[in-house]
């Protein structure tokens, strides 16, 4: 039986673990064809062929986010490969996002990697997915963070990054509406390798993160990011667009 996205064909960029992978299973278990993307095709298959032993369809590619030709492949790629591509989940992030560094501290190479991939990555996938987002009536969605929203104390340039994709999507709700296209951003705290980067780096904090949460955990990134987020994917979310769902288990709220 066709579930509510079998007429979906989504590219996550940063799928091969944590969140991404959440979100390529709970899409695929809906019904969509799933490209999944990494750095390493040996990263992104692993996950892909865990689509495909539980039924349904995954696809592999490469894709650095920093590079528009990485990017204009794996879309390419997509497209020869499900026929099509109706939405694009930018979920890739730089691993030194989780690295806390304080402001006066902070060194080129530390900024410049995160805003590649956060920002320069966002437009890049923007350009290359339009056409067939435009073509299909689809969807842009991006990946934030609570630290873009209420900021995060010695991550000033994750927040910075976080915070400017939310702006993103604003504007470009507001640009790709008259076409069809919606686009959102996803907030989640979700126990993922990052996370668990973090907590072992700034220990002190994995009580507070967990104490804020109103519904006392982190998110599992499947049953609880990804399902949240194939909503977004699907056509009961046909008049949402311009907005940040937040998935915090209450741990803020807007």
């Amino acid at each position: 039986m066709a579930g509510p996205l079998a007429d979906v064909s989504v590219l996550i960029t940063g799928a091969s673990q944590g969140v991404g992978r959440g979100m390529a299973l709970a899409a695929a278990a809906a019904g969509a064809a799933v490209t999944v993307t990494a750095r390493r095709i040996e990263a992104a298959e692993k996950v892909a062929a865990e689509v495909r032993a539980r039924g349904h369809k995954g696809f592999a590619v490469t894709c650095d986010v920093t590079n528009r030709a990485s990017v204009e492949k794996a879309v390419a790629d997509t497209v020869q490969h499900f026929g099509k591509l109706t939405a694009l989940i930018h979920n890739a992030v730089s691993a030194k996002s989780s690295i806390p560094v304080p402001i006066e501290k902070i060194e080129d190479d530390y900024w410049d990697e995160q805003i590649a991939v956060a920002l320069r990555g966002t437009y890049y996938c923007a350009q290359a997915a339009l056409a067939q987002l435009q073509a299909n009536k689809g969807t842009l969605i991006l990946l934030t963070s609570g630290g873009g929203i209420e900021g995060s104390i010695t991550l000033p340039t994750y927040g910075a990054t976080k915070a400017g994709q939310r702006g993103f999507v604003k504007s470009l709700a507001r640009e790709w509406g008259p076409l069809g296209i919606r686009v959102n951003a996803v907030s989640p705290v979700a126990m993922t390798p990052a996370m668990e980067n973090f907590f072992k780096l700034q220990p002190v904090q994995e009580a507070r993160i967990n104490g804020r949460a109103a519904l006392g955990r982190l998110g599992d990134c499947e049953t609880d990011i990804g399902r949240a987020t194939a909503f977004l994917l699907g056509p009961d979310s046909a008049y949402v667009t311009g907005q940040t769902l937040v998935l915090t288990g209450g741990s803020f709220m807007l």
